[in-house]
């Protein structure tokens, strides 16, 4: 039961994550769902998108972590971790992830208004120029997040599974 309640916990968190952030990005720029995504949805609406590709693009995340994650908390003979455990670490990560992407959501339109960084090929013609440093922010802002979920999630599988083998009350580790 504890395996089940971590893996709803993973892909909870990676689902009100994709949410929250595909709110904020569907009003900064539209086309980036609209131009740069499958129309899956047949809609405009920000808030719509937001929520449908919110899950679409964030549920799977959430499975791998929490399919390693349960590894790392429970597998083995060492002492296992439960579920209400690892609500923190999660929430941190997806905190972090979430700063991360507001960094690099503002470093993309710098870029972008810079000249720095620009739209290629056919997505450069079908956004509106005016459009461009916002749909680069967006791109930027994703990518972040993808990152930190993934290097982010790969430190707290490991973490968790070497905190597995620590007595805390004894400072030492465990050979349980």
């Amino acid at each position: 039961m504890a395996s089940a309640g971590i893996l709803v916990l993973c892909v909870a968190a990676a689902i009100v994550y994709g949410i929250v952030h595909d709110q904020i990005t569907a009003r900064i720029c539209l086309e980036y769902f609209t131009i740069g995504h499958p129309p899956v949805f047949p809609t405009d609406d920000p808030t719509l998108l937001g929520l449908g590709w919110g899950i679409i693009a964030t549920w799977w995340v959430g499975l791998i972590l929490g399919l390693l994650l349960i590894l790392a908390a429970r597998l083995g003979n060492r002492p296992p971790r439960p579920v209400r455990s690892l609500v923190r670490p999660i929430l941190i990560l997806m905190i972090v992830a979430g700063f991360t992407a507001i960094i690099a959501g503002v470093a993309g339109s710098i870029l972008a208004k810079a000249g720095t960084v620009e739209l290629t090929g056919s997505i450069a013609e079908q956004v509106p120029k005016n459009r461009h440093p916002a749909y680069i922010a967006c791109l930027f802002a994703h990518t972040a997040s993808y990152a930190i979920g993934f290097v982010g999630g790969g430190v707290l599988i490991a973490t968790v599974w070497a905190q597995r083998g620590i007595d805390r009350r004894k400072g030492v580790i465990s050979r349980r």
